[in-house]
């Protein structure tokens, strides 16, 4: 299952970026990956991990291919549902992370609860004296599109 989840993750972060290279989006291509997306998050959605890291994992990859696809149904709505139940229970018995930080983002998208954003900022401070990675780069600016900081 971990290959799935790995490749539902990759798909949906695809989609997110679709056009980030050059500019350009391709309607072959964004509806390749918006099908792929949508048909590994119904393949994926009622399965349960081995550990709460992968459990944690599979939530972030379907809340980001939700995040990432064109379109919806009623069923996807109870799956979204579903998936988002899921996060607050992981949420709660998941340490400090990268993949934390990264869920609390993604979870905020479907909830608007302030609490998952300041959760994720007060993780992103223990990063602040050092390089970040590239996933971490990516997180910060997920973040600041997810979650604008309001001006003043």
């Amino acid at each position: 299952m971990k290959e799935e989840i790995e490749r539902l993750y990759e798909k949906a972060r695809e989609l997110l970026h679709l056009g980030d290279k050059d500019g350009f989006v391709y309607a072959d291509d964004l509806s390749r990956l918006n099908k792929e997306v949508h048909e590994l998050i119904h393949l994926l959605w009622n399965k349960k991990s081995g550990s709460i890291e992968e459990e944690a994992r599979l939530c972030l990859a379907i809340l980001m291919g939700f995040n990432g696809i064109m379109y919806a149904n009623p069923e996807d709505e109870k799956i979204r549902c579903s998936v988002t139940d899921r996060t607050c229970y992981v949420l709660k018995e998941l340490s400090s992370s990268l993949l934390k930080c990264q869920l609390l983002i993604y979870c905020y998208g479907e909830v608007d609860n302030d609490k998952l954003v300041e959760e994720a900022k007060e993780i992103m401070k223990g990063w602040e004296r050092r390089e970040l990675s590239a996933e971490e780069l990516e997180t910060v600016e997920t973040l600041e599109i997810i979650c604008p900081q309001p001006t003043v």
